[in-house]
């Protein structure tokens, strides 16, 4: 019978403050992962799934988007209405999100309140009836998001940016699909992908905050007894091709009557696997990470070029990018441009002061255990790195790699990173081939 086999649990490892995370996989590959915080009040419930946009087919782009979309919309023994009230009654948050590569559905609550917050969500994914007539109603719902992204043209650059980076592979393509893919996916391909990829297996369910690992166990063991059966968990993904040398399209340009020009400028990045990932965290929070950073200083609070800049750095399973945003009036767009390019080419060639690399380290130490301040916070942090890495390191360790990166390490990676073939892309008042002649 299903779900009758043992499961393995293991500590991962416990805190001095009496804390602990630990892990159980249950038959079918069910992975359950808590990390019980002394002294919450609440609790996080989280099902994370290893599936995003990455896993569609062209005819499927935003599908993934879609569905996470569509299984609110009732289950067999719930309506729509009594979902969000389930949790509105006893003030807690339900939600969701679809990135590129997974999907997490999650509630946060009072920790008296936990039993509730897994019955609902579990429902919620494993319940759906995924109705036609609710697929074309949130069909409507998707083109609205859409179009509200389009008119957010700070949000809208981000995926020409990543289109113009990636070009045809999937990481390239929005999260939320095209209005011509939305309006043509019908219940077969949303079906086909939930069928595929929400498979025990190919699941983590997180839990943190005021909780008991045994009690979470068996109240998901019984909420997933129809499903378990006998797999393995599903291997880590890793990449299954070559990262991407330089960009596909180096320019995109996108017009927009707007009062403001739009830019990422980036380069191919790092591959969330690569060892030198913290010392790229260190470059990345020292270039625009914050109010000292180099580029704020220089754009913002010497020229008052613009009022929002800031780097980023996204890393996947085989590819990443490290790139920069900027808001600023269209006739200073080259300048700011030119800007960031200038400092890019800087840090390639004479690395980092050791001030700022010291500065950046703090702000990310900082940033780091302030971020775990909440249940919510912790759940992700352990439902992702089941996930994404297969593997849990404590607060203590992930502070000794960032206090452990040398000056050298950050030049050495600014040198490598911040030299590769840059992509641009633009979304304001300008026409298309008005930015080649500054990235040729």
């Amino acid at each position: 019978m299903p779900g009758t086999s043992r499961a393995s649990t293991r500590t991962v490892y416990s805190s001095p403050e009496g804390g602990s995370v630990r892990r159980t996989v249950l038959p079918g590959g069910l992975r359950v992962v808590t990390e019980n915080v002394p002294g919450a009040l609440s609790a996080s419930f989280g099902i994370w799934v290893g599936a995003g946009s990455v896993d569609e087919t062209p005819g499927e782009a935003g599908a993934a988007h879609y569905l996470e979309h569509l299984l609110f919309k009732g289950t067999a023994r719930r309506s729509a209405m009594e979902i969000s009230s389930a949790i509105d009654s006893v003030g807690g948050e339900m939600n969701a999100f679809t990135a590129k590569d997974h999907t997490c559905y999650y509630a946060t609550v009072l920790a008296s309140d936990l039993p509730l917050a897994i019955d609902v969500v579990t429902d919620v994914v494993l319940g759906a009836t995924m109705r036609t007539e609710d697929i074309d109603i949130e069909r409507q719902v998707v083109l609205e998001e859409l179009a509200m992204r389009d008119d957010d043209p700070g949000d809208l650059v981000h995926d020409v940016f990543a289109q113009g980076m990636f070009g045809n592979r999937p990481i390239g393509r929005p999260i939320i699909g095209e209005p011509d893919n939305i309006r043509a996916i019908g219940r077969r391909q949303i079906a086909s992908l939930y069928r595929k990829h929400y498979r025990p297996e190919n699941m983590v369910v997180a839990v943190a905050g005021k909780v008991e690992h045994g009690d979470v166990v068996k109240r998901v063991r019984k909420a997933f007894a129809d499903v378990l059966g006998d797999a393995l968990p599903r291997a880590v993904r890793r990449a299954d091709r070559q990262p991407i040398a330089r960009p596909s399209t180096p320019v995109t340009v996108v017009h927009r009557r707007s009062e403001q020009a739009h830019l990422v400028y980036g380069v191919p990045g790092l591959d969330r696997f690569d060892e030198r990932r913290f010392a790229l965290g260190v470059l990345e929070t020292a270039l625009g990470g914050g109010m000292s950073s180099r580029l704020f200083q220089e754009i913002r609070e010497r020229r008052a070029l613009a009022y929002s800049v800031y780097s980023f750095s996204s890393m996947f399973a085989g590819d990443g990018v490290f790139g920069v945003y900027a808001g600023t009036a269209p006739g200073n767009a080259k300048k700011v441009l030119a800007l960031v390019q200038d400092t890019f080419g800087a840090v390639a060639r004479s690395g980092l002061s050791a001030d700022e690399i010291e500065r950046a380290k703090g702000q990310m130490r900082g940033s780091l255990v302030l971020g775990f301040e909440d249940s919510g916070s912790r759940m992700s942090r352990i439902g992702r790195s089941e996930l994404v890495f297969g593997d849990h390191r404590d607060v203590p360790w992930l502070l000794e790699q960032i206090a452990s990166v040398t000056t050298e390490d950050v030049a050495a990676v600014a040198a490598e990173v911040l030299s590769r073939p840059a992509a641009l892309a633009v979304v304001g008042p300008f026409r298309r081939g008005s930015f080649d002649t500054v990235m040729s």
